[in-house]
Order: structure tokens, then sequence, then C-alpha cells
């Protein structure tokens, strides 16, 4: 880390720029792996474009579809990575994680393709489509089940450790885990390989799994593009993280981005974070509102409110790209759909 008395601007450009740093915890050669193991069961899913985007932006712009991803998200591609590189003993065992939906139904999914018992824990307030899919895919499986619990007063990590080892299970957390990151950069792999190089790439942020596995791969495939993180304005841990230099610990987010309600980056995104990451910016609920209704009306595209953080920063002028190529990753679309009707009524 850079010394504490040059600038903040200085700093953050040799932590951008530095390369003398320790290994981060994955490589490229990680993500192109992962690829090799998804390929055939996660779907590749489609490259959007807008004219109307690209008239309000003035850049050009392509959306890489994870809404259209098995289970509706990009989740699928870390869990699955994950859990296909079990050993038998772990296999038999299972699998036990943590979340707020998305990497609920991702674990829970990827464990019924592979055969393994799933415990997910969630908290009881998820939305009630993502509590759905998950038990969906669970039954049947043995020894599977979901354990509900208060996310504003129980703490889900000291909850899923305890679980794991009293059933002897293997914990794969949402995102601070090397193969999970892995898996999830190969949606910005994806994009690169389907559009070609790209200036700008925009990418929502909640612990860091994904926008460090896209960093990953993004950085390797286009050396000079410069790479956004975007969170929910009540839930700016990370943008916080990067300004202090450290990880900061933040109360639970009040914020209709429910997957990006993390409380911390992650021990191992968030080095990632700090060296391939240029900035990370913010959007308020209401300009996450605004754009679930732009994809609504002029994409024909169920949204859901976490995955349009990368999208609003850029639609809602945020961040300006003018003669830009610029990658955005839509991260999920599974939104319980009476609540949707009334967040974009």
């Amino acid at each position: 880390m850079s010394p504490p008395g040059r600038p903040q601007g200085e700093r953050r450009r040799a932590q951008h720029e530095g390369s003398a740093a320790s290994p981060l915890a994955i490589s490229f050669g990680d993500i192109e792996a992962a690829a090799a193991r998804l390929q055939g069961v996660a779907q590749r899913t489609p490259v959007l474009t807008s004219a109307s985007a690209d008239a309000r932006t003035g850049a050009r712009v392509f959306f890489k579809a994870e809404n259209l991803q098995r289970m509706g998200a990009f989740k699928f591609r870390g869990a699955y990575n994950a859990l296909a590189r079990f050993s038998p003993a772990q296999r038999e065992r299972g699998v036990i994680a943590y979340s707020s939906g998305n990497h609920a139904q991702a674990i829970a999914l990827a464990a019924r393709i592979l055969g393994l018992p799933s415990v997910i824990v969630m908290p009881q307030d998820a939305p009630a489509a993502k509590l759905a899919a998950t038990r969906g895919y669970q039954q049947g499986q043995r020894g599977s089940e979901v354990v509900l619990y208060d996310r504003y007063t129980e703490d889900r990590e000291a909850l899923g450790a305890r679980l794991a080892a009293e059933r002897g299970m293997t914990l794969i957390p949402p995102y601070d885990h090397a193969d999970v990151m892995a898996g999830q950069g190969t949606a910005a792999l994806e994009l690169i390989e389907q559009v070609g190089p790209l200036d700008r790439l925009l990418v929502c942020v909640g612990g860091g799994g994904l926008i460090a596995g896209c960093a990953v791969a993004a950085r390797h495939r286009c050396p000079g593009i410069e790479i956004t993180g975007v969170e929910p304005e009540a839930g700016d841990d990370t943008r916080q993280s990067l300004a202090r230099g450290e990880i900061v610990h933040i109360a639970t987010p009040q914020t209709i981005a429910d997957g990006a309600q993390t409380q911390h980056s992650g021990r191992l995104t968030f080095p990632v974070i700090q060296r391939l990451v240029r900035e990370v910016v913010t959007v308020s609920d209401a300009q996450l509102v605004a754009t679930m209704r732009f994809f609504a009306e002029r994409m024909k595209q169920v949204v859901e409110p976490t995955g349009c953080l990368a999208a609003a920063a850029l639609l809602e002028g945020v961040v300006q790209a003018p003669g830009q190529r610029v990658g955005v990753i839509i991260s999920g679309g599974n939104v319980d759909l009476a609540r949707y009707a009334g967040l974009i009524a």
C-alpha cells in the first residue's frame, strides 16, 4: 500500500496499477478452468443492446443478461464451479451456504445437479420467490433443508459455520471463496468473447465476488479497461473500504437491492477490488426503480433491483462514458412478481 502522505488520487492510481503486490486469490487461469467446468451446464447468456440506452448515454452499451442464467442469476456460475471441485467425501456429506436468495438458489440447484445434499441458511424476510425456488430445487434431495434466521439480529456467518461443524458439511460462502470468484468471472470472460474489447465494465457490488472475478477476467482480456463497481447508497461499505484502505463493516443496509445487503467486503475479494477496480459509485433505490422500469418498457426484461445496480449508474448519469464501448452486467432477475409490480407501477 502507498504511504499515507500521498494524495488520495495518487494512492488510488497506485492501487489500480500496481503489479508488485502479493498474489490475488484467483488468476485468469482459474477463470478459464471454471469456464471449462461450466461448459454445457451454465447458460451462455445473451448480450443485449438498446438504441435507447445508447442515445441516453452517448456510449455503445452491451448488457450481459445474467437474469437469463440458470436459476435467474450469475450466482449459478460460482456455485457450480465450487461444488464441482468437491472431493468424494465432501460430496457425500453435502454443502451448506448462507444467502439472501440468489446464492441460495444457485447452491441448491448445483447440489441437485451433482447429487449432493444442501442446507441453506436464509433470512426470514428473503423474497418469497427466492425462498420458494430454493426449496423447490431441494425437493426430493436427501438431507436438504432451508434454515431461516433474522438478518437484523443474527450473524449468518456464525450460524453457517456452526451448522457446518455440527453436520460435517462444507461451507460455501456467497462471495469470499476462490472457486466462487473464479466462476463468477466467467460472465465477463464470455461478454468480451461475445462483443470484443471494451473500454469500461460496470458491475454490481455486494460482497465483491462478481466484480472480483470479472475484474481479473476483463483486465486480462482488455488491459486498459476501466472497471467500475456500483453499490446501493445505503450499503456503500466497499466504497468506504476503498477510501480507507481497509475493510469497513457496516450495519445491514436498508435497501430494495436485497442481494447487496452485505455488511462488508470479503477478505479475498477486497484485495482484488483494491488493485483492479477504478472506482465504486452508488445509486439510490429510486434510481434502481427507474432502471427496472427502463428494462421492462424498452428491453422487455424482468430485472431484480440488485440486478439493476450497474445499469442504473450508467443510465441515470452517475457514470459518464460518452463515446466508449461499455459492458454492463445485469446480475439477476429473481424478484417476487407482486413486489416487482408494486415497485414499477
